[in-house]
């Protein structure tokens, strides 16, 4: 790096360089989908290949063409600027080996920019900085101001950090500064924003009445012959003068403005668009009616770059660089999967579709030294109709998620180590001819249980006692069980036989009185009662809910609820102990949980960490998972919310309430219609207004506890006195702003990983869409909770290691 000119910034005395591959990406994360961003590339060439040759390479904004990067001077730093949309939550820039030297970068810069400026910047088209270098400049980018100072005027100046600098030196013009303290502003309708340092200087003719600026593409861009040129010229009237200012701005010898007259410390922008390879002026001439000679404060040249290719979807795209980091796999994986169709991902099928992005329709990780279990992302290919993960070192079980892709008719996983049963939805679409599926050659994945006995003698030892031990297990449980009822009906005579099995676990409700002494205790109150605190036989606490006088459930609702729960096992479900059908009393018994509820846990001083946060959220999601997954048939809860999420003393958490569960109706996963219930802000708005309820109703209210438990606010937030908004509707309009840091509550913000905060906060967004049909499953937020705990881990893991408490 010797060559370059001494006063250069650090950052050009370093670089990366790329020796293999075509093209190599850089991922910015965390992004705004559809936000508009600077982006600077800056180069600092030095002999880094050990190859004396002096590089041209091209440089790419995800799927399209940015700009060529020819260095024809060692000694000069390069930078290139783009204005564009961003295409998802991330954005990638490439460089791309054209065979003239090994591609490089010195520094590279993200700017986010207010969505009303640069308003010809949109979906289909981009703005790049011309490159151009004039005579007395260091840089050759085509922002320029005019005027007295001449260094560079960026951030803090431009909030933006633009990088403006002196334009050159022009014997016949002079300086025109501000003599006041005055900062120039910007009027109302301007969409330039143009900071007041860059404003507060300008440049006029010495004797004269004209003013004449040329340009031209330099030979460091690539520029076509009808290149489009969008022109921003900046003008503020800077001297309290009675004289008249007045002139005429051409381009190209087209009149752009006749007559115009710049106003005292307002900035006035006049946008330009010219087109064709060649030369351009601009000239600025005094009417006859001017005092005084023209003037100029700043000057911006952009090339106007459509955007021609569209870039992968963005799930699709999100699934494929998580598979790829899960995985490490060693092919061209960088950069956009299938687009360009010249740089598409080997092993993958993309779907072309005019007007859409591409898609991915097939997937081959055939023999691609996969270790581990096969990761959700590709649970998130909608579209992949053939999926091949043979001759791996895959493990794990065969997710149920696999039996959901809706397009799949094709799936090979043969020979790695997977185990356990084989999906029932894998099976049953497999019999029924809609999918090929494959897979032989791994020693203990079972079809159908139970499983297939191996010829091994010792794999059939095996296989006899995975059957034997859990039946002489279930003897035993049932004997003890017998034993304990036996036991129980001895001491309680006046308890009747009774065919209904319930019975079994039924309290007298003169037995509860004693348990919750006299019900002195009260934890809790709900839609279905009081709550209060007991002491079973054995010493163990329990939870007695108590049916109120005024509850709007009856006799048929607590026998539902009974029954349900009777059969509902799993640790992060509220276990029930018991019922009391007693005269006009009702109640049930539950397992007490000593940590209390989220709702209070969150309102109290003692603060809950991000991390801890996310291990209630996935402890949460499980629960709710197991009701909408493994109950036959499926339960929805309808009433979920931090409230009923309780917590034991180590934080582990637990879905409770299942007072307005329901069954799906004659078997369905569509949905079943009833009378609308549950907790105001939780409730799933589509649900409310067609009295259709399904699992996707429990998702929208499950994506509001997650919303509660990145901002800490309450689910109906107040703007004013007279305005009222729902937590959703409040934090999508702030992550449209790309606010996340204002929306965080306090007391975690600081301490978390902002990436794992994101990816819960659109995760819950997702949840709750209006519409249930664009709600994800349970099974995919499990999925992307724990990806965000992952996240969150990881980063606490480095943050010790760098204070030097990890291990």
């Amino acid at each position: 790096m010797e060559n370059l000119q001494p006063d250069l910034a650090y950052r050009y005395h370093n670089l990366r360089f790329f020796p293999t591959g075509e093209r190599n990406c850089y991922t910015l994360r965390s992004l705004k989908p559809g936000g508009k961003y600077l982006v600077r590339a800056a180069f600092g060439y030095g002999d880094y290949d050990k190859l004396n040759r002096l590089p041209t390479f091209d440089l790419y904004f995800g799927a399209n063409y940015w700009t060529t990067v020819n260095i024809v001077n060692s000694s000069t730093a390069y930078v290139f600027e783009i204005i564009a949309l961003c295409p998802a939550d991330f954005l990638q820039i490439c460089l791309v080996n054209i065979g003239s030297g090994t591609p490089f970068i010195s520094g590279l810069d993200l700017r986010s920019l207010k969505e009303n400026l640069y308003p010809q910047v949109n979906v289909g088209q981009t703005f790049v900085l011309l490159s151009f270098f004039r005579d007395t400049v260091g840089f050759g980018p085509n922002r320029y101001h005019f005027g007295t100072n001449y260094g560079h005027i960026r951030f803090p100046d431009d909030p933006y950090d633009r990088m403006w600098q002196r334009y050159q030196d022009v014997p016949s013009w002079t300086d025109v500064t501000n003599k006041s303290d005055e900062p120039v502003q910007n009027s109302p309708n301007n969409n330039y924003d143009a900071p007041s340092a860059v404003m507060r200087s300008a440049s006029t003719p010495v004797n004269g009445s004209r003013m004449d600026i040329s340009w031209s593409a330099d030979a460091s861009m690539g520029v076509g012959v009808d290149t489009k040129y969008s022109l921003a010229l900046y003008f503020a009237e800077l001297e309290a003068v009675q004289g008249l200012r007045q002139f005429d701005v051409s381009v190209d010898n087209n009149q752009l403005v006749a007559g115009f007259s710049p106003t005292y410390l307002i900035a006035t922008v006049l946008p330009a668009i010219v087109q064709g390879s060649g030369e351009h002026s601009i000239s600025l001439l005094a009417t006859s009616k001017s005092v005084l000679p023209p003037l100029i404060n700043a000057m911006e040249i952009f090339m106007v770059w459509p955007l021609n290719e569209s870039t992968t979807a963005s799930l699709d795209a999100n699934a494929m660089m998580t598979i790829q980091t899960k995985f490490a796999v060693k092919r061209n994986w960088v950069g956009d999967p299938c687009a360009p169709i010249s740089f598409a991902w080997y092993g993958l099928d993309c779907s072309y579709i005019p007007g859409g992005p591409p898609r991915i329709t097939a997937l081959n990780l055939s023999s691609s030294g996969l270790v581990g279990e096969i990761d959700a992302s590709f649970g998130q290919l909608t579209l992949l109709q053939r999926l091949d993960l043979s001759h791996n070192n895959l493990s794990g079980t065969i997710p149920y998620f696999l039996g959901q892709v809706p397009s799949l008719t094709f799936l090979d996983l043969s020979s790695n180590d997977l185990n356990g049963p084989i999906p029932m939805n894998l099976l049953q679409k497999s019999q029924d001819g809609f999918l090929t599926l494959r897979i032989d050659n791994n020693p203990n994945l079972c079809g159908s249980p139970p499983c297939n006995p191996s010829p091994n003698k010792k794999k059939k030892t095996k296989s006899i006692l995975q059957i034997v031990v859990p039946v002489i297990a279930a003897l035993v449980l049932v004997a003890l069980l017998v034993l304990v009822i036996w036991s129980r009906r001895k001491k309680r005579p006046d308890v009747p036989r009774s065919a209904n099995q319930f019975e079994n676990w039924s309290f007298k409700y003169k037995e509860l009185k004693i348990i919750t002494n006299n019900f002195n205790t009260v934890i809790g109150r709900g839609g279905f009662g009081p709550v209060y605190f007991g002491c079973l036989e054995n010493g163990t606490p329990g939870a007695v809910k108590m049916l109120s006088e005024t509850s709007s459930q009856g006799y048929a609702e607590f026998l539902a609820e009974a029954q349900h729960l009777a059969r509902v096992h799993h640790k992060n479900l509220v276990s029930l102990v018991g019922f009391c059908r007693d005269r006009k009393h009702l109640s049930l018994v539950y397992e007490y949980m000593d940590g209390g509820n989220l709702q209070d846990r969150l309102r109290g001083q003692e603060s809950l960490n991000w991390l801890q946060r996310l291990k209630i959220a996935l402890d949460s999601a499980y629960g709710l998972e197991y009701l909408h997954k493994s109950c036959s048939p499926p339960l929805i809860h309808r009433d979920v919310k931090t409230g009923n999420i309780l917590l034991t003393s180590n934080m582990e958490a637990k879905l409770s309430d299942f007072g307005l569960t329901r069954a799906f109706s004659g078997g369905t996963r569509k949905h079943t219609t009833t009378q609308p219930a549950g907790t105001l802000g939780y409730l799933d708005p589509e649900y409310y207004a067609t009295s259709h309820l399904s699992e996707k109703s429990d998702v929208y209210s499950f994506g509001v506890v997650l919303l509660v438990l990145i901002t800490g606010q309450p689910t109906i937030i107040i703007i004013s006195d007279t305005e009222r908004t729902n937590i959703s509707h409040w934090a999508r309009h702030r992550l449209s702003e790309g606010d996340i840091d204002s929306m965080t509550d306090p007391m975690i913000r600081g301490d978390c990983d902002i990436n794992s905060v994101w990816k819960v906060a659109e995760l819950a967004l997702r949840c709750t869409e209006h519409t249930g049909r664009d709600r994800p499953t349970m099974v995919e937020v499990l999925e992307g909770i724990k990806e965000s705990l992952q996240l969150e881990s990881s980063s606490r893991s480095r943050r010790c290691s760098s204070d030097g408490t990890g291990g």
